[in-house]
């Protein structure tokens, strides 16, 4: 989707990778063993979704497909290939999950989009969303990916994420009396085709839009597809954006095949938050959200989202190790654990808002033709601008072109 572009210069010597041996080897076996044990105790697609959510996290780190940097770098500096590298990922995504959620089956399993009510809650929520990403250091799968990855100040950013999640459930039946349309699909609405072309066609314009404003700051693009910092290896990373983009994309349809609906994340978090809560006398039971929610009383094993969640997280502490780059930092600036604890608390808020993340509500949703996703969207993109412009006041920086890292 961008011409002229220029590659990354290869370094003519660079040093062998250090495998970090036994952390790859425990997260390997906790892959193995945690399939297994699904397979057994709740069934053998919990066991294959388990694997999926570790590939996840293999194709988030080896590829670094962080969507908060591609956008803050975006915002500071006008560089667009990961803003490209998502709506080639995107147009992927709708030729492959359009046809099939227009059928509602796919292998013979009835198949379900993510698709949310559009309104007041969904803008204020992908907005709070937006801020957070960027004082938190990463989306719902960047924080996973760099929490696996031995990134230490997300795991501050995970459990302010959790607690938002879960505040946000307590007060969320007053959240949905606001204005908002009916759940409505674009495939269900205009039918396939038409969804089809005005999907690519917004998705192209995008890709157009970042490519002139980059050529207008720049002189020329940089191809999301243009070779990365050391020769890309599929084992050990690193990845061009355009095989992260195929990778979730492909990985997300096997989610739709194997679940029954697309790949989600924050669900999860809130469901954590409420356990956790609930183990400590708290009544959460009577609260309007989780009084709809079966799974507060069933067991972990069995919600799809926790199971991929963790599954997530040993892929990346697999990619990381196998790339010698596992290595947590203990010692994390006060001023920047202020910026994980607050960016934390407005990712978990915002997404219970927005009915879901950067995943469940944009990528997923997109992919499920839900009009929430487009209100999500430009909401999201308009937080995290400013968010950008926050970061300084907690020592975080803004970078002016993509670092090698995981958001």
């Amino acid at each position: 989707m961008s011409t002229n572009a220029s590659a990354l210069p290869l370094p003519s010597a660079l040093p062998p990778i250090q495998i970090n041996r036994k952390p790859l080897w425990i997260a390997l076996l906790l892959v193995l063993a945690g399939a297994l044990y699904l397979n057994q105790t709740v069934s053998w697609r919990q066991g294959a979704l388990w694997i999926v959510g570790a590939l996840l996290g293999v194709a988030l780190y080896h590829a670094s497909f962080g969507f908060t940097q591609a956008w803050r770098v975006f915002v500071s500096d006008r560089r667009g290939a990961g803003l490209r590298a998502q709506m080639f990922m995107l147009a992927v995504g709708v030729l492959l999950f359009f046809p099939f959620l227009a059928q509602g089956s796919l292998f013979g399993q009835p198949v379900n989009g993510l698709v949310s009510p559009p309104g007041v809650s969904v803008l204020l929520g992908a907005f709070l969303f937006g801020i957070g990403m960027q004082l938190g250091g990463g989306c719902a799968s960047g924080t996973l990916f760099a929490v696996g990855g031995g990134n230490t100040r997300m795991l501050v950013t995970l459990l302010f994420f959790i607690i938002g999640s879960v505040v946000a459930t307590a007060n969320f039946g007053w959240w949905s009396t606001l204005p908002a349309l009916a759940p409505t699909s674009h495939i269900k609405t205009w039918g396939l085709a038409p969804a089809l072309i005005a999907n690519l066609a917004v998705f192209a314009l995008i890709a157009w839009i970042a490519t002139v404003l980059e050529k207008r700051r720049h002189g020329h693009v940089v191809s999301f597809a243009s070779r990365t910092a050391r020769p890309a290896s599929l084992l050990q990373g690193p990845w061009p954006l355009i095989w992260g983009g195929v990778a979730l994309v492909v990985l997300n349809f096997a989610t739709l095949a194997l679940a029954g609906r697309p790949w989600g994340i924050t669900s999860a978090f809130a469901l954590w938050g409420a356990k956790a809560l609930d183990a400590m006398g708290g009544d959460v039971a009577t609260w309007a959200y989780w009084s709809k929610q079966a799974a507060l009383g069933a067991p972990l094993r069995q919600d799809v989202t926790t199971v991929m969640d963790i599954g997530l997280m040993l892929g990346a502490l697999a990619a990381a190790s196998a790339a010698g780059k596992f290595a947590p930092v203990w010692k994390v600036p006060a001023r920047s654990l202020a910026g994980a604890v607050i960016g934390g608390l407005l990712l978990g808020y915002g997404a219970r808002l927005a009915f879901g993340c950067n995943i469940g509500a944009y990528f997923s949703g997109i992919l499920s033709g839900s009009l929430h996703a487009w209100l999500w969207l430009p909401a999201a993109f308009a937080g995290s601008a400013l968010g950008v412009r926050l970061r300084p006041l907690f020592g975080l920086a803004v970078e002016k072109t993509p670092a090698a890292s995981s958001c």
